[in-house]
């Protein structure tokens, strides 16, 4: 699975790394603030993280290899980044990523099922040992969903398999009780109860329960998520409880009412009385606390998960290697040897590259046009070399007008890498099939490699080469890698291996 698509994917969970840092950081700030406001930016925190991961995967996928394309004269036009830092990583962690993303891919699919399950155990509940209540509780019930304004039918029955008060459905939503409850409590105690749950239906907060359950399954890597999660669940219990002694004003007895509740518990699918810490509840019910003392742990996991993705990403964000300018010839100066007979002899002189004959036959040789060679080689002074070779990058700058020319860092960074990955023991890396291929077409959509075969071969797949076509392959064999058909040269002309 090397493909641009799970690179990319790849990148978006390791950005969210810090994203979700700096989420919590963020939710942080109205920490001491009431319940329903923590409650409302705990959600919002929570909302923000695969909205964070979507616009981390649009940007990260628009820079990647296979959503651009670069020209290159020479041969038919290449797909190119216009992120040649992002490239320059990239292109080295097509390996970790093939292994990272199924992985990530398959604890979703755990967790969604995992999600499935308690959805299939909440349905039985609403059918599996059920009977209506008594007509006077049903009126009771009645007048209850009129006192909070719920106009829709909620429905009131008595099971046996549940042990606490619990919810269940977004559009008809029943309310269960415990067989016995209305019998072993007072009714002021099983009513407050039931304003417990009946201000979960108002609140929706069944719906926002399984978008809840959805982030957490997505996103399940991080604990940033996990702890937002669990914000959210103590302060919708907060929340609900306010609304139980706003309606009743009794604080004292709806604390009663939920400690005869203790240690009973429900399915995640469903929204319990007993959600919560119920020992916390009580205690904020009865002495009224300011609010949550922040963690200084949570705050400190925070910032060290902010610091390490710095780290992090200060070292995917190095620069490439820098395009070599060829400088100009120094003429310099000679050491002169005095001899025992007084004649003045100069030492041998080594040989002295042209920087720019190295620069239009190796640097630029698969991308630079005949006309252009033609006309590189017409000019005579240095300077006049100069300013073709700053106007011969220009033109292929997809962002004209900004400091830096992407076309030719990534030019120069695929160079790097032919030279790093490619070479053999009698050619340079970007003298080979592959380097120039890589060179000219960047990193392949997809590889598949045969290293065990006689003789070894790779495949290398591009899902779309301008003025090829779509899905087009390029097959390498041999002990040297050497190209069997090359894609640029028409059919109708190919001789022998197509070279």
């Amino acid at each position: 699975m090397s493909t641009s698509l799970i690179n990319a994917m790849g990148l978006t969970l390791a950005h969210f790394l810090w994203e979700g840092a700096v989420i919590v950081l963020l939710l942080l700030v109205f920490w001491r603030a009431e319940a329903r406001i923590r409650y409302a930016a705990a959600c919002a925190a929570l909302a923000a993280m695969p909205v964070a991961c979507a616009l981390t995967f649009a940007i990260v996928w628009q820079g990647s290899p296979a959503a651009s394309i670069t020209h290159a004269p020479l041969l038919p036009p290449a797909p190119s980044s216009s992120l040649g830092t992002f490239a320059a990583w990239s292109a080295k962690s097509y390996s970790l990523w093939a292994w990272v993303v199924p992985l990530w891919l398959a604890g979703v699919a755990m967790f969604y099922l995992r999600g499935i399950g308690g959805w299939v155990a909440a349905r039985r509940l609403r059918t599996a040992g059920v009977r209506p209540l008594s007509a006077e509780w049903q009126e009771r019930f009645a007048a209850l969903c009129a006192r909070l304004g719920i106009n829709h039918g909620v429905s009131l029955i008595e099971s046996c398999i549940t042990e606490v008060p619990v919810v269940i459905g977004y559009l008809r939503p029943v309310v269960l009780l415990p067989a016995g409850m209305v019998t072993g409590l007072t009714v002021e105690q099983v009513e407050t109860l039931l304003i417990h749950e009946l201000a979960h239906i108002r609140r929706h907060d069944y719906l926002v329960n399984l978008l809840q359950s959805a982030v957490e399954g997505l996103l399940f890597y991080h604990p940033a998520v996990w702890w937002v999660s669990h914000v959210i669940r103590t302060e919708r219990e907060n929340c609900c409880d306010d609304t139980v002694v706003a309606v009743r004003g009794d604080a004292r007895g709806y604390a009663g009412a939920l400690a005869a509740l203790e240690s009973m518990r429900a399915p995640e699918a469903v929204l319990a009385a007993s959600g919560g810490n119920l020992v916390k509840r009580v205690r904020r019910l009865l002495r009224q606390p300011e609010g949550p003392q922040a963690s200084p742990v949570t705050t400190l996991a925070a910032i060290a998960l902010v610091a390490g993705a710095a780290t992090l990403l200060s070292a995917w964000q190095q620069d490439p290697p820098s395009p070599q300018r060829p400088a100009p010839r120094s003429a310099g100066t000679v050491a002169q040897v005095q001899t025992k007979e007084g004649e003045v002899r100069r030492p041998p002189q080594r040989p002295v590259a042209d920087p720019y004959r190295k620069w239009l036959n190796e640097d630029v040789a698969y991308i630079i046009t005949n006309d252009e060679r033609a006309t590189f080689r017409s000019l005579e002074s240095q300077d006049e070399k100069e300013r073709f070779i700053e106007e011969f990058w220009k033109r292929r700058d997809p962002t004209p007008g900004t400091v830096e020319n992407e076309a030719k860092e990534e030019h120069y960074r695929r160079i790097a890498y032919s030279n790093e990955t490619f070479a053999d023991d009698t050619l340079p890396g970007w003298k080979t099939d592959r380097g120039r291929v890589y060179i000219v077409y960047g990193p392949p959509d997809e590889k598949e490699s045969h290293p065990s075969l006689t003789p070894p071969s790779e495949q290398w797949l591009y899902h779309y080469i301008e003025g090829m076509g779509r899905n087009v392959i390029i097959e390498f064999t041999g002990d040297h890698m050497r190209m069997t058909v090359d894609p640029s040269v028409p059919a109708g002309v190919r001789g022998g291996r197509g070279r």
